[in-house]
């Protein structure tokens, strides 16, 4: 009785096997006359037979699934996701049809950065990094699409999941240089820069290593958790890329306006100082101090940093604007001492002390402009309207006039 129930279970795998070869073969014909509405419905079938067949069965039906769902390149949503998930089950034997569907996504994934589709970018980045996830560089492109589209929340999850990863995007860059032109010129490959060398067109040929993009991803996550509120999670992203990147100045740009926008000037002032210290020839970094100092009502320090930008750029309007205004606060402030004088002769002698210190204040405040105007021929308006108001405060009418004059030429 035993025998007889194993040779009809034998019977029924064999024809049940039969079956499914037959649905397979279905499938695959459906696949390459293009029915793809059918293929997709017998692969839906199938695919709750799986845990029957074995191995060799189950790799024809991935891939013929994955080509169904796939539908020449017209698949998205579910369908992509179905196609990929069976290309990559389909192993060794899907390995042409996953390169066919990689190179056909990167084509569409560029094609819609490039028209800043930047959402669908993303989503075809995405997919091509589960089609081959060793080529992480695709969800990096994910991420700055996701930027580009200012998806942020998405952003920050490939970030992360970038950051978990070890990602530094460091490649080897294959490079020689061009005896004619003298440039260095990159190559796709070893093999390709070693046949220009050969050729004769190029020399000194090496090996050199891409950047690390470890420190960019870092600071894109702390700054997406700042644009967030969360900055506590901001800070500990930070200073997570200053320990792999010490000596990275931006680094503390960031950090330093996480604390401005906390509303802690003297933290923001300090990590500025100490950006500026390891930049000194950054112009932005000596503004932005000289504007933390004129809020403090610093001065003289104030100056010295606006003096200082205008020494590694001469042509920046908004320093020489608030250098001129430092003369301007300081010759006001004296106003206030001189209304609250009284009549005695030692007051009158007082006023005209600080009338003339005013007067030289908004002179010095003049000059700066002046000193502006002659370096840079195209000065903008704002530079030109503040030394009229100057001129006219010190009546001198006929600077004052032409001035307006030259501002109503423009």
């Amino acid at each position: 009785m035993k025998k007889q129930l194993i040779i009809a279970l034998a019977l029924f795998v064999s024809v049940f096997s039969f079956a499914q070869k037959k649905e397979i073969k279905a499938l695959e014909k459906a696949v390459k006359s293009s029915n793809f509405a059918e293929a997709k419905t017998i692969a839906s079938q199938l695919n709750s037979q799986l845990s029957a067949m074995d191995d060799k069965l189950k790799t024809k039906f991935y891939l013929a699934s994955a080509q169904a769902f796939y539908a020449n390149g017209t698949a998205s949503g579910n369908d992509l996701d179905k196609a990929i998930e069976n290309v990559v089950n389909a192993g060794a034997e899907g390995a042409e049809f996953k390169r066919t569907m990689e190179n056909d996504l990167l084509t569409k994934a560029n094609n819609f950065y490039t028209n800043k589709k930047f959402n669908k970018a993303a989503q075809i980045f995405k997919s091509m990094y589960k089609v081959n996830p060793e080529a992480q560089d695709y969800l990096y492109y994910a991420a700055v699409s996701y930027i580009g589209a200012n998806d942020f929340d998405n952003a920050l999850d490939v970030y992360l999941e970038l950051d978990k990863l070890g990602y530094t995007g460091e490649q080897t860059v294959y490079v020689a240089t061009n005896k004619e032109t003298g440039n260095v010129d990159s190559f796709n490959s070893k093999s390709e820069r070693d046949l220009y060398v050969k050729g004769g067109t190029h020399t000194n040929p090496a090996d050199e290593t891409s950047e690390s993009k470890a420190a960019e991803i870092t600071k894109n996550i702390a700054l997406i958790y700042v644009n967030k509120g969360e900055n506590d999670k901001a800070l500990a992203a930070i200073e997570k890329a200053k320990q792999a990147n010490p000596e990275d100045v931006n680094l503390l740009i960031n950090e330093a306006n996480i604390y401005f926008k906390m509303g802690d000037e003297a933290k923001f002032q300090s990590l500025l100082q100490a950006a500026a210290q390891k930049d000194p020839n950054n112009p932005e970094l000596h503004y932005n101090i000289g504007v933390i100092y004129m809020n403090n009502k610093e001065i003289e320090k104030a100056r010295a940093s606006f003096d200082k930008v205008l020494s590694i750029n001469p042509a920046n309007a908004d320093a020489a604007l608030n250098l001129s205004t430092t003369y301007l606060e300081e010759g006001n402030a004296l106003i206030e001492q001189m209304n609250s004088l009284g009549t005695s002769r030692a007051d009158d002698l007082k006023y005209e002390e600080l009338k003339n210190k005013k007067s030289s204040l908004f002179e010095k405040s003049a000059q700066t402009l002046l000193d502006f105007k002659n370096k840079n021929t195209n000065a903008p308006n704002s530079i030109l309207e503040q030394l009229r108001n100057i001129y006219q405060a010190l009546g001198e009418t006929e600077k004052a006039k032409a001035i307006s004059a030259e501002l109503e030429g423009r």
